[in-house]
C-alpha cells in the first residue's frame, strides 16, 4: 500500500485529485465512486478542475434499498449534487434502490460491473472497517448483494435524516470481490475515530472481521490519511 499522510481534508482532497488526474492520464475509462462525507473534498477538486469526464463511465459502490434516485438522501442524488451536475459522465451507474427485488437488482448491477471493468475505485472506510456496505463477516469473494446495515452504520447515517426511523435498514452494495477486481484502489480516511480501523486495515491480519484488510491482497492501493486517522500506525 502507498500510504500518504496529509494535514487535513482539504489537503486530502488535493492528494486524491492527483490520483484521479494521473489515472485519467494513464487511460482510465471507468471510475468507481463512493459517497459519504469523506470523498467530498476530492469531488470539490474534480468539479472545479478542467478534467473532462464526458467520455468516461462511473460505477458507484452502493445505494440504500427503498430510496428512489430523486430522494434527497439517495446516493444517486448525492452524486448529482457533488459531481455529476458539474462533471457529467457518458454513463453513470448507481444500484437501483427502488427495485425491491434484491436478486434482480444485484444481478443487474453485477452485469454492469462486468461490462465496465473499473480502472480506479474510490473508497471510504467505516469505523468498523467496512468498505462500501460490506460489514464485518462479509465473504471476501462477494459480488453485489443486499446488506442488512449494522446498528453502528445506521447510527452513523442518522445525522443525514430528519428522524432516526427514516434511516434505511438495507442497502445494495458492490461486494468485496467486486471491489478487488478494480485495477487501482484509492481509500481515504480522516479523523481519530477511524484510527483503529486504519491500523487494522494496513497492519492487522487479513480477516473478515475487518473487510478493508483484504485490500492488503491488492497490488495497487493508495491510502490517504490525515494525521489523526494515521495516529495508531506503527
Amino acid at each position: 500500500m502507498n500510504v500518504q499522510i496529509v494535514s487535513d481534508k482539504q489537503a486530502g482532497g488535493q492528494a486524491g485529485f492527483r490520483v484521479f488526474e494521473e489515472a485519467l492520464q494513464n487511460g482510465a475509462k471507468v471510475l468507481g465512486l463512493a459517497t459519504g462525507s469523506t470523498p467530498v473534498t476530492i469531488y470539490e477538486q474534480l468539479a472545479a478542475s478542467d478534467l473532462d469526464f464526458s467520455q468516461l463511465t462511473s460505477v458507484n459502490l452502493d445505494e440504500y434499498v427503498g430510496l428512489n434516485a430523486d430522494h434527497p438522501q439517495s446516493y444517486h442524488y448525492f452524486m448529482q449534487n457533488h459531481l455529476f451536475n458539474a462533471k457529467p459522465f457518458a454513463h453513470s451507474y448507481v444500484p437501483d434502490g427502488s427495485n425491491l427485488d434484491a436478486a434482480q437488482a444485484t444481478q443487474d448491477y453485477d452485469a454492469i460491473i462486468a461490462a465496465n471493468p473499473i480502472d480506479l475505485q474510490l473508497l471510504g472506510l467505516g469505523k468498523n472497517g467496512h468498505i462500501g456496505f460490506n460489514e464485518p463477516g462479509t465473504d471476501p469473494e462477494s459480488t453485489t448483494h443486499k446488506v442488512a446495515l449494522t446498528e453502528s452504520t445506521i447510527e452513523a447515517n442518522a445525522r443525514f435524516f430528519d428522524h432516526a426511523d427514516d434511516v434505511p435498514r438495507y442497502a445494495y452494495s458492490m461486494g468485496i470481490g467486486s471491489i478487488l477486481q478494480a485495477k487501482q484502489i484509492l481509500i481515504v480516511a480522516y479523523g481519530e475515530a477511524k484510527a483503529e480501523a486504519v491500523a487494522a486495515m494496513i497492519q492487522g491480519p487479513v480477516t473478515p472481521d475487518v473487510p478493508a484488510s483484504y485490500l492488503q491482497t491488492h497490488p495497487n492501493v493508495t491510502v490517504i490519511l490525515d494525521e489523526a486517522a494515521a495516529s495508531q500506525l506503527d
